[in-house]
C-alpha cells in the first residue's frame, strides 16, 4: 500500500506574501483548489487565480477586527480527520466538510514588532491564533497532509509540486511537520519571553537560526551558532568564522566595551594578553602588543576606533586570525586584506542580552551578565595613603581587564597598559607570581604599577610579593575575614589599597 497523498485542496492563510505566487502559479497547474480568506485571498484574486474564500465554507464572516476567521468546524475538521478512519469518514460527510490536503500559513510577525518598539496593545495584537492553531492541526495529522508553517519553506514546497506533481510521500509531510512543531515552539517562545520580562525562575530558549560550524572547540566535536551574526557584524574578508573565533569575539567585543578612550586590545583564549589606552591608535597598537608579543601570535585584535593605514601597516606585520573595528580607513582594508584567510570584521552597535546560559549536568544555567563597572567614586581607601590621580585611573583600567578575565586572575598594570596577567590559576598567589614573571620577561620595570584581583586576598601574602617588585597600589574586592593583614602590610610599605565591594569570578 502506497503512502503517496495527492495534493487536492488547499488552505493558503499567510502574512508574508513574497515567494508565493510561483507557490500558487504551480498549484494552479496542478488543478487544486485553493481556499483562502482576507488580504491573502485578495492577494491571489490579483493574480487572476480562482479562490474560494473561507467564509464561503464556514457560511460565517471574519469577525472581531480579524481575530476569528479560520477557526471553525468546517475548517479544522478538513485538516483533521483521518482518511483510514470510517468513523471521520462518515462525519465529515455528514456535515458536508471538505477535506484539506495543504496548509500554507506565515504567522503575524511578533518578533519584528517587539523589537521595533511598538506599544504593548500593537505587539499583543501580533499574537498569532489562528495561524498557529493550523500549524498544530495540520502538523499533527500529517499521515495525510502537508503543511507550511513559513514563508522559509515557500521554495521547498515549489520544488516538491514540481518534482512529485501534486503528490507528497509520508517521508515528505513528515518533515515538514517537523518544520512545523519548530515554527510554533519558537512563535510560543518569543511570547513566553515577552510576558516573563526578567524573571529568572522559567527558563526557555528558541532559536530558528541554527548554523552548523566548522567544528566544535576541536575538530572532532560538531558545533552549530544559535544567533544572528549579521545583526552584529559585517564581514568584510576572510574565512568562515569557528566556534573558537566566536567564543573569542564575544570577549573581545565585552571588554573593549568597557573603555572610552581610544583603545587597542588583543586576546587569545578569551583572556586579554595586550591593551593599551593611547590618544594615538598606532601607539595604542604598539603598547598592547608589548604586553605579551609572544601570545599575540594568533590572537584576536579590537579596537574601538576607526582602524587607519598606518596602525594596519603595523599591525600587518603579525600574524593573526581576526581584527574587528567600528570602520576601516580606505587606506587600511587593501594591507589587512594581504592574508586571504584573515577575517576582518565591522562591529555594529548593536546590544548585547543581559542573560548569559550554560549547558551542564543535563541541564542548563542562567545568570545576569556581569555588567557593574566600578567608578572613582566608589572606591573605599582601606590603607593610610591614598592612591594618586594616576594610580586610580590605573587601578579602575585594570579592575575592567580583570572582570573579563578567566579566575583566579591577577592583573598588573601602568600608565593606561596591560603590563601583563596570571589567569585560570587555582591560586591567587600562583597567578600573581606568574604575572610578575611575564612581565619581566619582557622587559617592564614593575615600580609603580599597579595590581587587581577579581576576589579578595585570604592572607597578605600577595601583597606582600607585589610589595618586594616595588607595586604600588591595589585594588580588590575586599570581604575577607583577614582584610585587615593585607591592609597592615600595606601601610607598612606606604602602598594604597582600595576596595571595590565587588567579586568578579569568571569562570
Amino acid at each position: 500500500m502506497t503512502d503517496l497523498k495527492r495534493i487536492r485542496t488547499a488552505l493558503i492563510s499567510v502574512f508574508d506574501k513574497q515567494g508565493l505566487e510561483p507557490v500558487i502559479q504551480q498549484l494552479k497547474d496542478l488543478s487544486v483548489q485553493i481556499i483562502s480568506t482576507g488580504g491573502t485571498k485578495d492577494f491571489i484574486e490579483k493574480l487572476g487565480m480562482e479562490v474560494t474564500a473561507v467564509e464561503d465554507l464556514t457560511t460565517y464572516p471574519s469577525i472581531l477586527g480579524g481575530r476569528v476567521k479560520t477557526l471553525h468546524p468546517k475548517i479544522f475538521g478538513g485538516i483533521l480527520f483521518r482518511r483510514d478512519h470510517e468513523e471521520d469518514q462518515a462525519q465529515v460527510k455528514e456535515y458536508g466538510i471538505t477535506g484539506i490536503d495543504l496548509v500554507i500559513v506565515d504567522l503575524y510577525p511578533f518578533e519584528e514588532t517587539v523589537r521595533s518598539g511598538a506599544t504593548d496593545e500593537e505587539i499583543i495584537e501580533k499574537i498569532d491564533i489562528g495561524g498557529i492553531s493550523l500549524i498544530r492541526a495540520a502538523a499533527k495529522n500529517f499521515a495525510d497532509l502537508v503543511i507550511v508553517p513559513s514563508k522559509q519553506q515557500y521554495s521547498t514546497l515549489l520544488e516538491l509540486l514540481k518534482e512529485k506533481k501534486g503528490e507528497t510521500s509520508l517521508a515528505d509531510r513528515k518533515l515538514f511537520a517537523r518544520d512545523a512543531f519548530a515554527v510554533s515552539s519558537h512563535y510560543d517562545t518569543r511570547i513566553h519571553s515577552f510576558f516573563n520580562g526578567s524573571d529568572n525562575s522559567v527558563f526557555r530558549y528558541s532559536s530558528n537560526r541554527g548554523k552548523q560550524l566548522r567544528y566544535g572547540e576541536n575538530p572532532h566535536q560538531e558545533g552549530f551558532y544559535f544567533g544572528d551574526f549579521g545583526e552584529m557584524f559585517l564581514q568584510l574578508h576572510g574565512k568562515e568564522i569557528s566556534y573558537n573565533n566566536l567564543l573569542d569575539i564575544d570577549a573581545a567585543v565585552g571588554l573593549i566595551r568597557e573603555y572610552q578612550e581610544t583603545g587597542f586590545a588583543i586576546l587569545k583564549h578569551n583572556n586579554a594578553c595586550g591593551l593599551a589606552l593611547r590618544p594615538d591608535l598606532t601607539d595604542a597598537w604598539k603598547d598592547a602588543l608589548s604586553g605579551d608579543p609572544i601570545s599575540a601570535f594568533g590572537g584576536v585584535l579590537i579596537t574601538n576606533a576607526e582602524l587607519d593605514g598606518k596602525t594596519a601597516e603595523e599591525i600587518n606585520k603579525l600574524f593573526f586570525e581576526i581584527i574587528i573595528a567600528p570602520s576601516y580607513a580606505d587606506e587600511a582594508l587593501p594591507v589587512l586584506k594581504q592574508k586571504k584567510n584573515r577575517i576582518i570584521l565591522i562591529i555594529k552597535d548593536f546590544e548585547q542580552h543581559n542573560k548569559q546560559f550554560r549547558s551542564l549536568l543535563n541541564g542548563v544555567i542562567v545568570q545576569d551578565r556581569d555588567v557593574r563597572t566600578e567608578t572613582e567614586g566608589e572606591l573605599e581607601c582601606v590603607s593610610k595613603r591614598a592612591p594618586s590621580s594616576r594610580e586610580v585611573k590605573d587601578l579602575l583600567f585594570a579592575n575592567m581587564i580583570v572582570k573579563h578575565s578567566k579566575s583566579n586572575t591577577i592583573v598588573l598594570a601602568k600608565d593606561n597598559q596591560l603590563i601583563s596577567s596570571g589567569v585560570g590559576q587555582t591560586s591567587r598567589v600562583d597567578a600573581l607570581k606568574q604575572a610578575i614573571t611575564k612581565a619581566k620577561s619582557f622587559g617592564f620595570d614593575l615600580n609603580g604599577a599597579v595590581l587587581s584581583s577579581d576576589a579578595f586576598f585570604p592572607f597578605a601574602d600577595s601583597v606582600e610579593i607585589a610589595s618586594a617588585e616595588g607595586i604600588s597600589a591595589v585594588i580588590q574586592p575586599g570581604g575577607s575575614v583577614r582584610d585587615q593583614e593585607s591592609i597592615d602590610f600595606c601601610d607598612s610599605k606606604n602602598m594604597a589599597m582600595v576596595f571595590t565591594g565587588i567579586r568578579h569570578f569568571k569562570h
